[in-house]
């Protein structure tokens, strides 16, 4: 039976370098991804109490879009920015895990 050989991987620290081997839990990771600005994620895993949009609505910046019970208490969820609702993927009374795409959005034409 043969081992495996090390695998290093370089890294700079204050302009020099060292090499280290990574873990399987780093490896294993879950890959950071830039979120999109057009869509609402739950940041807390929770029950949606209550929705106030509808797909298809344009909601100005600010206004509420949903309540998200977590932990005994009801998280207003706002509007980001102003935008169309493009899809709820969540029902009333539904419980969503953390990191759930609750609602997409897309972008509205401003009139000047």
């Amino acid at each position: 039976m043969q081992k495996e050989k090390p695998v290093y991987t370089d890294f700079a620290v204050t302009a020099r370098k060292y090499k280290t081997l990574l873990t399987k839990k780093y490896i294993n990771r879950k890959q950071w991804s830039n979120p999109s600005p057009y869509e609402v994620q739950s940041i807390i895993p929770g029950t949606v109490l209550k929705i106030f949009v509808k797909e298809g609505d344009i909601v100005q910046e600010g206004e509420a879009i949903l309540i998200l019970e977590a932990m005994k208490m009801q998280n207003r969820i706002q509007m980001p920015f102003t935008a169309r609702i493009k899809k709820i993927n969540v029902a009333e009374g539904s419980r969503i895990p953390k990191d759930s795409l609750m609602i997409e959005l897309e972008a509205v034409e401003t009139e000047q």
